[in-house]
């Protein structure tokens, strides 16, 4: 592979890392509630995620998705769950503080990001359609497990960056201390996004 090829593999996956969605809410989410390590490790869970999604991808998922249609709308409508539940428990402790660190401490955020992650089908779909044509059908192991490996790390860095200037910037102390109401609109975000997983 070329240069070239290279460059373009990376745009496009920091253009997926970057568009909003249901990731960027639980990003924003947890790292309001725990802090700076909470939204870090969120991110990094969420690179690592997609970093199996992307494994799969250049290594021909294609023919798991055609084999069994249906596996992508189970794991969707988990994905929509899951963010129900989020939803749900952010609207429960609004106002209460750091209610993730309280339950299970910091790895609380690792899991969050990395089941947003591998809950979102739609995720490979976007790996399957756009990798694909950037990869040559003899592109060798290395070749192929270096894609995946920059798809997760250009991903895992895009949220870590995101928290850390969330905190930076005092945007999460500012956010704190609204209380009860943003932790309210993120529980309404949350559950919209489940609803739109869940009924599409």
């Amino acid at each position: 592979m070329d240069t070239a090829a290279w460059i373009s593999i990376a745009s496009v996956c920091a253009a997926g890392a970057m568009s909003p969605g249901p990731s960027f809410a639980v990003v924003v989410r947890n790292t309001i509630a725990g802090g700076r390590m909470q939204g870090v490790l969120t991110g990094i869970g969420h690179g690592l995620g997609v970093g199996v999604y992307a494994c799969g991808a250049v290594f021909g998922m294609a023919v798991v998705i055609d084999a069994f249609p249906t596996a992508t709308d189970v794991v969707e409508k988990m994905g929509g769950l899951y963010l129900l539940w989020l939803g749900i428990q952010a609207f429960r402790h609004a106002g209460q503080g750091d209610m993730s660190a309280a339950e299970s401490g910091r790895s609380r955020g690792f899991i969050d990001g990395m089941a947003i992650s591998v809950l979102n089908p739609k995720i490979a779909v976007f790996f399957l359609a756009l990798l694909g044509p950037f990869i040559p059908a003899d592109a060798g192991v290395a070749e192929r497990f270096g894609v995946a490996a920059l798809a997760m790390v250009i991903d895992g860095a895009w949220y870590v960056f995101a928290a850390l200037m969330l905190v930076t910037t005092g945007a999460t102390e500012w956010l704190a201390k609204q209380g009860v109401w943003v932790d309210r609109a993120l529980a309404f975000i949350l559950v919209s996004l489940a609803g739109w997983l869940l009924v599409q």
